[in-house]
């Protein structure tokens, strides 16, 4: 207890009664096929009834739109987060305000800024300044953090002028402050520092290169880190001996810390010597760039120092917390797919594999579901979250949810009674403005009515021009929040 007062700290399982605070609504929207626009205000419970293709749709997005409100940042930050006077509860800790000189606030990622508007309002005065990095558009109004846009998924320069300020407030804390540190989905991109003889140049190339090689996000991080200068523990390194709490968003399956945000504020699993396998596993050797190679070839050797692992003292004074997950958002969506009639049912939210591949595998449960009514009798919805990954071979355009729907069309074709939803929960589906697409068993007719051959969109990996020229493509906009992606299968 006596190591936890000088932390500045006290260590408790309790919390004061009245300060559970409700999620508001988001007021999200999203266009359907013919343009109107479909918000989350649901309709009455009751008997179900047997409901068209049409109603079927409504209901996918309704769905969608309760599990993105179930993780909406400025509410998570809220529901784990609370003041009385100079008392601060960040979960099971309490921070004594009194005892810190001054409250630094930094992070990264395509929700930081809702979550950052909530320690606002939290805090007050009492921050003494800041920065984050967030996407480009994913913005809201701060009065004492500045907020810096950068680019997502490739890092840019605004990214690393940032990261640079957000590591010298690090280097700038002393034992008597705090620092409160956001993370989010999105936050290894947002937060690119190249390490000592890599440039930003390196960095982005790399990155581009295990984007497009069905890497997945555990492996495309633990490169990340031992090419940077902040990730991997490195940001509780520059922070120590102040004190740091993180607030975080996962998006990474599993919910693995040193993962999120490639873990900057987190002791590091991951070596040298597991990047370089990672490299050699899809041959990336002579694809990287030389620096990149060499680099990870230094450190095998011992000849660079490893990023900060468990047991080292500049972890002791850091508390690391999770605020939202895919998780609560398949939760949020199966009680509202409950209150819709459906018997929901779901998977996994630890979902990863080749999209078109993974999603196969769901309409074989669905196609079983419609036959011998196992394992859930219609209407059922089936649900699962999680990061698939896709190996471009063609020249398309699309992200992983919309390969993953324009694949589920093709398996669902024919059956009236079926409807498919796979969309980003952050609003954005790989390098376009879409957040995933929707489908039913109609689709590929409609598509073959208008000269549209669905498997070969789906060879050239060009799923966003398949949706688009259909209308089917779920557009939202920036959400503000992200944890990973949703799949809804709908069955009739």
């Amino acid at each position: 207890m006596q190591e936890a007062q000088n932390a500045g700290y006290l260590k408790t399982d309790m919390r004061p009664s009245g300060n559970r605070i409700a999620c508001p609504e988001t007021g999200f929207a999203m266009k359907d096929r013919d343009g109107a626009i479909c918000t989350d205000k649901g309709f009455s419970g009751g008997v179900m009834h047997t409901k068209s293709t049409e109603e079927m749709r409504a209901d996918a997005r309704k769905i969608y739109f309760s599990g993105l409100q179930a993780v909406e940042p400025g509410a998570a930050v809220k529901k784990y987060c609370w003041r009385d006077g100079n008392r601060l509860w960040f979960g099971e800790r309490i921070y004594d305000l009194s005892v810190y000189r001054n409250i630094y606030v930094l992070g990264a990622g395509k929700a930081t800024a809702p979550m950052a508007a909530a320690i606002e309002e939290l805090l007050k005065d009492r921050i003494t300044g800041g920065l984050i990095n967030v996407k480009y558009g994913h913005v809201c109004a701060l009065d004492r953090i500045d907020l810096v846009e950068a680019g997502h998924p490739v890092p840019d320069e605004s990214g690393a002028k940032g990261a640079c300020v957000i590591l010298s407030f690090a280097q700038t804390a002393e034992k008597d402050d705090l620092v409160i540190c956001l993370m989010s989905g999105g936050g290894s991109a947002l937060l690119p520092l190249p390490a000592a003889g890599v440039s930003l140049k390196d960095k982005k190339d790399t990155i581009g290169v295990l984007l497009s090689c069905g890497a997945t996000i555990h492996e495309i991080n633990a490169v990340r880190k031992h090419n940077s200068a902040i990730k991997g523990g490195q940001l509780a390194k520059a922070v120590y001996p102040a004190s740091l709490a993180t607030l975080i968003l996962s998006d990474v399956v599993g919910d693995d810390l040193d993962v999120i945000a490639s873990g900057p504020t987190v002791p590091d699993t991951s070596t040298f010597g597991d990047a370089m396998k990672i490299l050699k596993k899809y041959g990336l050797i002579g694809k990287l760039p030389n620096a990149v190679v060499r680099r990870m070839a230094a450190g095998m050797a011992g000849d660079l120092p490893e990023t900060p692992k468990a047991g080292d003292p500049v972890f002791k004074r850091v508390y690391n917390l999770i605020i939202g997950s895919n998780c609560d958002a398949l939760a949020a969506a199966a009680n509202e797919a409950q209150r819709l009639g459906y018997t929901p049912l779901i998977l996994s939210s630890m979902i990863e594999g080749e999209a078109r591949e993974v999603s196969r595998v769901h309409g074989a449960i669905v196609r079983e579901i419609r036959k011998t009514e196992n394992p859930a009798s219609p209407p059922a919805c089936i649900l699962s979250g999680g990061e698939t990954t896709v190996t471009v071979t063609g020249n398309g355009l699309g992200g992983r949810c919309q390969e993953f729907a324009l694949a589920a069309a093709i398996d669902i074709s024919g059956d009236p009674g079926m409807v498919v939803l796979c969309a980003g929960t952050d609003g954005t589906d790989g390098p376009t403005d879409a957040a995933g697409a929707i489908a039913d068993g109609g689709t590929i007719r409609r598509a073959e009515a208008a000269g549209l051959n669905a498997p070969d969109f789906l060879s050239n990996n060009d799923a966003y021009h398949f949706f688009k020229s259909l209308q089917d493509l779920v557009l939202t906009g920036p959400t503000n929040t992200n944890v990973m992606d949703l799949h809804i299968f709908l069955v009739g």
